[in-house]
């Protein structure tokens, strides 16, 4: 039996005003109800609220800028839905999503789930082209081929498992895989759920992405970490990558991307010697 759960999208936003309302009018039009859309600004300083409040059937949540995992966790604090779904305000979605993401929720198979059909939106834009050939992904997806049907980042789940470990732990760029950490558990992957998200496609979006990806655990969690990625991310190793991936991908842009993507890195490394704050 499938259950007919209210479902609470939760969406965080800071400085979204050029997606907000495209991501909004994916979800109104969605074949599944019930839902409930919640905005949560973390601090925005662009036109993102005014946007958001063009729509009239938004619950609108704000706070001081704090980061996404924060707000994520205040999203859900407010939130009717048994089923909690987290997208990001640059995303757009497919008609059936919600009701494809949450199906194996529904019918009691699983705690939660994630979907591999996520498509790169604007795959056309050489920037956001060379993001993907810098990650090593397909041109037009987030995800690899052979991506495994099981992932530690949830974008839907049952709200009581969620509250039952108190949530995100907000510690910047990774605080999206605490989840599962203190579940125990991994996100499953519900089939056909397709929706799209945009690449950087601006040097200032890569700058300010790269800044971020930059602040997480993996690349400045611990001074070893930090140590090992001022060469990974440094001049000479960046340089030599950049050259490298530009000749063998044929894309004379990427030489480019690399040396600017490598920098905000770097910028990254260098400033979490002094304690930046981990919030994007």
């Amino acid at each position: 039996m499938i259950k007919n759960l209210l479902v609470s999208v939760i969406i965080p936003t800071y400085n979204e005003e050029l997606s907000i309302k495209d991501c909004i009018s994916t979800l109104l039009f969605q074949i599944y109800k019930p839902i409930e859309l919640i905005i949560i600004d973390d601090g925005s300083t662009d036109s993102t609220i005014s946007k958001v409040k063009s729509f009239s059937s938004i619950k609108i949540l704000q706070q001081n800028h704090q980061g996404p995992g924060a707000a994520r966790n205040f999203g859900a604090k407010n939130a009717k839905g048994e089923i909690l779904v987290f997208v990001d305000a640059d995303m757009t979605f497919d008609k059936d999503f919600i009701e494809k993401l949450t199906q194996p929720i529904r019918e009691g198979k699983v705690i939660g789930t994630f979907s591999k059909e996520e498509f790169v939106a604007n795959k056309d834009n050489i920037w956001a082209k060379c993001w993907s050939i810098n990650r090593g992904w397909p041109k037009d997806r987030m995800h690899p081929k052979d991506y495994p049907n099981e992932q530690p980042v949830f974008r839907a789940i049952l709200k009581k498992e969620f509250e039952r470990v108190g949530g995100f732990d907000p510690i910047g760029y990774t605080d999206d895989w605490t989840l599962s950490r203190k579940l125990g558990v991994l996100a499953q992957v519900a089939p056909r759920a397709i929706f799209y998200h945009k690449n950087p496609e601006t040097f200032s979006e890569i700058w300010s992405q790269a800044r971020w990806i930059g602040k997480n655990e993996f690349i400045t969690g611990s001074l070893i970490r930090k140590l090992w990625s001022l060469w990974v991310y440094g001049p000479i190793n960046s340089l030599r990558k950049a050259i490298l991936v530009s000749m063998t991908k044929k894309t004379p842009q990427f030489f480019l991307f690399k040396l600017w993507y490598d920098l905000a890195i770097l910028t990254s490394v260098i400033k979490s010697f002094i304690g930046e704050r981990k919030t994007k």
